[in-house]
């Protein structure tokens, strides 16, 4: 399968079996670097690497410590100075293999480097393929928030080799599996049921994984061309990650992506459904019992609000968050009250510790 992200420049995403060993085709550039993590590397970096060099690229390898602390201003230096030392110029290309981390800080390297080299994204995991990969978006955290220092930089193409979802943990590929949701709430109602299909998992058929992943990808691919830098409609795409983010800092990272954005889901339900707007609150519930995410790091919605408060949908001083007024019709909000987060917030709280006074009762 293959799709077109239709930005400036416009990119092919192949969605393929087994594409890991056609790298080396796929990438023009006669040197390129690749940024993999510990995680990654001992799974596909050889192999990709094999495919490089048998189209006789020049390859060099920077693997860094896998998980979000990774993301940081201090590796993004280090991956600079390593590719200049390995002999990168303006016509080199990076090459991110690994998840959403890698091809963040890889991306931001690629964007950086001599003001901006080809770029290629090969992500492994289904977090990476349905979203981190699309868009462009690239960055590193800083300790005041998620995704605060970065740019846009679109890739050359994206490579999507279902069969590294194999190596995939349950949890790990369910945490992918949250932002197909989201995906599937901003436009696509059956894509939202894709998590309770019985052959949605790492194992699954390549047919099933290939349909749902395509799906996705389209979504997403749909809202960046009409939106490529964030300046409107994409920002719809941050369904669920306000508040997500805000946890992931609150907890130093530990609390995982689709964890936290599972939880942002449910908090934007129960905003929305104070507005009077669709009540969805049913299926954000189903999908954090589906998820099992970790617990809550903390009780307190003002240990929250400066992370809400640095969002980077936010002006003049107020907080915006994306709501649903339905499933497909997205809204960005700026006039929430302190007081309709904080209740959302206490609700939140109530439905994941059982005691929700609006749950229907069985």
């Amino acid at each position: 399968m293959k799709l077109r992200v239709e930005t400036s420049p416009s990119y092919d995403v192949l969605i393929e079996p087994g594409s890991l060993e056609q790298l080396g085709g796929a990438i023009g550039e006669s040197r390129v670097a690749i940024v993999t993590d510990t995680n990654v590397a001992p799974l596909y970096l050889k192999r990709a690497a094999d495919s490089l060099r048998a189209a006789g690229k020049t390859i060099s390898s920077q693997v860094i410590v896998a998980g979000e602390a990774s993301k940081s201003l201090a590796n993004f230096q280090q991956l600079l100075q390593a590719c200049i030392l390995e002999g990168l110029d303006r016509g080199s290309a990076v090459l991110a293999l690994g998840g959403g981390v890698v091809g963040d800080l890889a991306g931001f390297v690629a964007a950086s480097l001599f003001r901006g080299v080809a770029f290629y994204q090969c992500p492994t995991s289904l977090l990476a393929m349905v979203d981190a990969s699309i868009g462009g978006k690239t960055g590193v955290n800083l300790p005041e928030g998620k995704n605060l220092v970065g740019a846009f930089w679109q890739p050359k193409s994206v490579i999507m080799d279902i069969e590294t979802l194999r190596s995939l943990p349950e949890r790990e590929f369910r945490q992918g599996g949250v932002e197909l949701f989201k995906h599937g709430l901003l436009a696509d109602r059956q894509l939202a049921t894709s998590i309770a299909h019985p052959d949605f998992t790492p194992d699954g058929p390549s047919e099933i994984l290939q349909n749902c992943i395509g799906r996705s990808v389209t979504v997403k691919a749909e809202f960046v061309a009409r939106d490529t830098r964030e300046q409107g409609a994409r920002a719809h795409l941050n369904l669920g990650h306000s508040l997500a983010h805000a946890l992931e800092a609150v907890s130093h990272h530990r609390l995982a992506h689709g964890d936290a954005v599972s939880y942002g889901l449910l908090f934007v339900s129960l905003l929305s459904r104070e507005r009077g707007f669709e009540d969805w609150t049913a299926a954000a519930r189903d999908l954090l019992a589906w998820v099992a995410p970790d617990p809550l790091p903390t009780h307190s919605f003002e240990t929250l609000l400066p992370y809400l408060q640095r969002d980077k949908k936010n002006r003049g001083g107020g907080l915006a968050f994306i709501l649903l007024e339905a499933i497909g019709r997205p809204l960005l909000a700026r006039d929430l009250s302190l007081v309709e987060l904080k209740k959302a917030w206490e609700n939140l709280w109530e439905v994941t510790h059982g005691t929700d006074p609006q749950r229907p009762q069985s």
